[in-house]
């Protein structure tokens, strides 16, 4: 059975899904300044609501630019490992994009030697580092599993029905299942744009959520899932996920 928790971008939203009952959270964990003065609160909330964190690292930026990526983000990243393990994080979900329909394959292997780094620094703090789907499909992460062992993923199941005509959940189920570590879950009705990633309910998109949780239930998955929808709507989308995973 798998562990389903909710998704909290401020300490108001921690407090709103520990009330309901939840007992892990996925954590934004993006400015190693801000997040060292909030850990303090962030033990405090861990300890009242008995909650087990995950956490969700910050955005690329530019995903182009390899100097930034390199000088930067990559150092940021190692900051927040360290204070995500001050909090007791064992699992962390990270984007670094790799579609190679817009990055050249030069650059998709610099990068990816990058995330060699990451994970080589999240390993040494015991964290688990999952590589987020965006636009990609299955065979754009082919390279980076082959490179990098360690490297887990987490399948974003809604990211998956942007830009495309079928949900790519079912390749990279298909042919990965053994690197999803982590699920994000939350609707949409498909389209081309950030402004497209809805973050609806399951059931108020067009995804086939029936197929594709049959399908990771007929593969035994038994990880972590993070609904990624307001508070409001946990409820109603926890109740979805338990029709295949109760």
């Amino acid at each position: 059975m798998p562990i389903i928790g909710g998704r909290a971008h401020s300490m108001e939203e921690i407090q709103a899904v520990g009330k309901l009952g939840y007992s892990c959270v996925e954590i934004s964990l993006y400015d190693p300044a801000q997040v060292k003065v909030d850990i303090p609160q962030f033990l405090s909330l861990k300890k009242e609501y008995g909650l087990t964190y995950l956490a969700h690292f910050p955005n690329e930026g530019n995903p182009l630019d390899l100097a930034n990526l390199r000088e930067n983000f990559v150092p940021r990243m190692h900051s927040l490992f360290e204070l995500a393990s001050e909090l007791g994080i064992a699992k962390g979900t990270f984007h670094f994009w790799l579609d190679s329909r817009w990055i050249t394959p030069d650059l998709i292997l610099q990068k990816i030697e990058l995330i060699l780094d990451m994970v080589a620094a999240a390993n040494r703090v015991g964290i688990v580092l999952c590589l987020e789907n965006l636009s990609e499909i299955c065979t754009d992460f082919l390279p980076a599993f082959q490179r990098i062992p360690d490297l887990r993923m987490t399948l974003d199941i809604g990211h998956a029905q942007l830009l495309t005509h079928e949900n790519t959940s079912f390749g990279f189920i298909d042919n990965h299942f053994h690197r999803i570590a982590h699920l994000h879950v939350h609707d949409n009705r498909g389209g081309k744009s950030v402004k497209d990633d809805l973050h609806l309910s399951l059931g108020e998109g067009i995804i086939d959520y029936p197929r594709i949780f049959r399908l990771l239930q007929q593969k035994s998955y038994a990880s972590t899932i993070t609904m990624e929808v307001k508070p409001s709507a946990m409820t109603k989308t926890r109740e979805e996920i338990l029709q295949y995973f109760g």
